[in-house]
């Protein structure tokens, strides 16, 4: 589709450049093998060049003015008035007629396309006659079918090209909402693996809840309450007595899913500086990050995901990269949001190697997302893990 598309974007501006060539190459032609006088061949040159001044100033150089009806209904009347007195002049001029057509199938809109081009065609005919007929009924027969056959073939074409060229818009615009649909169907099926995940995030945290309570946290209770009965209890006691505190805290706060604590106060950007910053520090690796596109709060799952997989690709670069600099990138857009995390490392050969638990673990952590991570590397050339899921904000599913 891409190279479809950049050769349509080629034949567009080959298509606008016609009508200064066809100008340029009869003017050059007429130079060269017309016998006018000096004084005539003098003003032949001058309307050419205000010809092509006036498409320079009405069509190239004011691009906006395209879409004016208005505009382009004057401009493609001093085409045809330039092209009529040019072609009645001097017949070598009749190839300025690609001009006309050109431009009636750009600027015109709907039927007064064909009107354009049937406008065009007379005066095509009438240059390649060598003038309007004699008033006798053989030239004038002659001169008809000229015009009729000129007129006819011109308009079946333009007819045929502003069909092909609807059908391909209409595709286009299919293509862009099949496209659309897609991504807010990618974004709903990540919602729906969300809520789902949650509901049984939800269910095992209160199993567990009620196995914490009615076990641990009770039996810490318990010993807690037997330890504290003595007034003047030993030193190991109290230090049985905090690990039991401790322990009981710890109980209760992991029936409580919390977030990571890089992201309990801070925003994603900000908790990836201090993870980033953090290894940095471990390793002896430089590492920096930076966000593009407007940082906004996302759906904690895709917040953890992410900060997850920055965790695993910077823990994978300290184990196997024997890298120099490591370099994050967060990546906001309209509907997804992207991690790349890359290094200079010695790289390896994706297809001679298997993904470790870690790569496995990130894949299915992004996967549950409707996300897709991609993993480049080659040996010698560092590695690039990109991780991208949708752009969920924060409070879509609850």
């Amino acid at each position: 589709m891409d190279v479809l598309d950049t050769w349509e974007r080629r034949l567009d501006l080959a298509g606008r450049a016609i009508p200064y060539f066809v100008l340029v190459l009869t003017t050059a032609m007429y130079l060269v093998v017309g016998t006018d006088s000096y004084p005539t061949t003098a003003v032949n040159v001058g309307i050419a060049a205000a010809t092509g001044l006036w498409m320079l100033w009405w069509f190239t150089l004011h691009p906006g003015w395209r879409s004016r009806p208005g505009l382009m209904g004057v401009f493609f009347v001093g085409i045809l008035v330039a092209y009529g007195v040019l072609g009645l002049r001097e017949p070598l001029f009749g190839f300025f007629s690609f001009a006309g057509y050109v431009y009636a199938v750009e600027v015109l809109p709907g039927r007064w396309k064909l009107a354009g081009v049937s406008a065009t065609g007379v005066l095509a005919a009438t240059s390649l006659h060598g003038g309007l007929p004699l008033p006798e009924p053989g030239p004038i027969a002659v001169y008809l079918i000229i015009v009729v056959f000129i007129v006819v073939i011109a308009c079946t074409f333009t007819a045929f090209g502003h069909i092909t060229t609807e059908q391909s818009r209409r595709r286009k615009q299919m293509v862009a909402e099949m496209a659309a649909m897609m991504r807010e169907n990618a974004g709903l099926h990540a919602q729906l693996l969300i809520q789902a995940h949650e509901a049984g995030v939800l269910d095992e945290r209160q199993r567990l809840a009620r196995e914490i309570h009615d076990t641990l946290a009770q039996g810490f209770a318990g010993i807690i309450t037997q330890l504290q009965a003595d007034e003047n209890p030993p030193r190991h006691v109290e230090t049985a007595l905090r690990l039991a505190r401790e322990n009981l805290s710890e109980a209760r706060r992991s029936v409580h899913a919390l977030r990571p604590p890089a992201l309990v106060d801070a925003t994603l950007p900000d908790a990836l500086a201090e993870v980033a910053a953090g290894w940095a520090d471990q390793t002896g690796v430089a590492a920096s990050i930076h966000t593009t596109g407007a940082a906004r709060a996302l759906h904690p799952e895709v917040e953890v995901t992410l900060l997850r997989a920055a965790q695993e690709a910077l823990s994978n670069v300290a184990k196997h990269a024997r890298a120099s600099r490591v370099g994050l990138t967060l990546s906001y857009m309209e509907d997804v949001v992207t991690l790349d995390v890359r290094d200079d490392g010695s790289g390896f050969d994706p297809g001679a190697r298997t993904d470790g638990f870690g790569l496995v673990a990130m894949r299915q952590r992004v996967s549950r997302l409707a996300g897709a991570l991609v993993v480049e590397s080659e040996p010698g050339g560092g590695t690039a893990v990109s991780a991208s899921v949708p752009a969920i904000p924060a409070g879509a599913v609850r």
